[in-house]
């Protein structure tokens, strides 16, 4: 797995949750709950990955 790539999926994923949060009152009623969904699958898929790294950063 590349570290770049990982890396870069996991600050995009911590920043549309952020960009979710801070924007949630200008969103229409209809997107909100598909983006909130969306983000929190990326954003649990990037806390994986970081546990997965921790875990293989011996071998």
């Amino acid at each position: 797995m590349d570290p770049k790539a990982t890396l870069i999926f996991i600050i995009a994923a911590f920043v549309l949750g952020g960009v979710i949060l801070m924007n949630r009152n200008n969103m229409p009623a209809s997107l909100r709950r598909p983006l909130a969904l969306s983000a929190i699958v990326f954003i649990l898929f990037a806390f994986f990955l970081i546990v997965y790294s921790l875990t293989t950063m011996g071998s």
